[in-house]
Parts: C-alpha cells; structure tokens; sequence
C-alpha cells in the first residue's frame, strides 16, 4: 500500500481530449472577431436613415462622447431598427384590428370611382395600434387622465 494511485481525471488539470475543445472555440471566437471587424469595415461606407447630425444631437444630450464614425452609425443602424420593428407590429395591430370590424371590403358604399381598390387595401395606423405596440417594447404612450 506504498504506492498512490492518481484519479484517472486529477482535479484542476484538464483532460486529454479538452484541446480540441479549446481549439474549436479560439476558432469560434476567431472567427466571430473577423466577422465583428468586417462588419465595422462595412459602416464605413453605410449610410443611416436617421442622420448623423440627429444621431450626434441625441447622443450629447445623453453624454455620450466618442469620435468613432462607425459607432455612432452602428448605433444609428441600432435605433432604425427599433423603430422599424415598432412601425411593424403597429401595422399588424392595424391588420388585426381591421380585419376583426368585419375586413377591408365596403359593402355599404358605392364604387367611387378609380381609387376605390386603392381604399380596400389600405390601412390606417392609428394611436391605439401604435401604443399596442409600443406597450409590448415596455414603453407607455398614453395620455394622462386629465387629457381625456
């Protein structure tokens, strides 16, 4: 009983077949860092719908100080898409919402001439789609009570 025998796996030490692990992350990581520099490269050229000079104003209103170009336009590129996902699920509200008053055909009217398709297919975002919306993101625009 003089001789110790080690555990098959000691403690603290990796095992033999953790290398290609931590090869296929740092490859993974890699990787993810080409694709992140490529990206910034591509701001470069890009051009946000929300104007830099707006992008700037309400970044020094808020104390955000940095001269990176690209930053502030992925940061632009970032609010855009925001408020397109809103945009977006204010629209579906607006389906929703027509297509539950009984849809989009006007039987009760008569034709009134060539825009008449047009008014079948269109619909209109109104305040309430556009606060459903906005309360799924957390945000509440409502008026207060003593606006109603």
């Amino acid at each position: 009983m003089g001789s110790t025998s080690q555990p098959a796996y000691p403690i603290g030490q990796p095992s033999d077949n953790s290398g290609p692990q931590q090869s296929r992350q740092a490859a993974e990581e890699a990787r993810k860092d080409r694709t992140l520099a490529e990206f910034m490269l591509m701001l470069d050229d890009y051009e946000p719908l929300i104007p830099n000079e707006v992008t700037d104003y309400y970044l020094q209103r808020v104390g955000f100080e940095c001269e990176d170009v690209r930053l502030k336009r992925l940061l632009s590129l970032a609010a855009q898409k925001f408020v397109s996902d809103i945009a977006a699920d204010a629209y579906q509200h607006a389906r929703i919402r027509t297509n539950a008053q009984g849809g989009r055909s006007r039987t009760n009217q008569p034709f009134a001439g060539p825009n008449s398709n047009k008014d079948k297919t269109r619909t209109a975002l109104t305040m309430d789609d556009l606060s459903a919306a906005l309360s799924e993101y957390g945000i509440n625009s409502r008026k207060p009570d003593f606006y109603l």
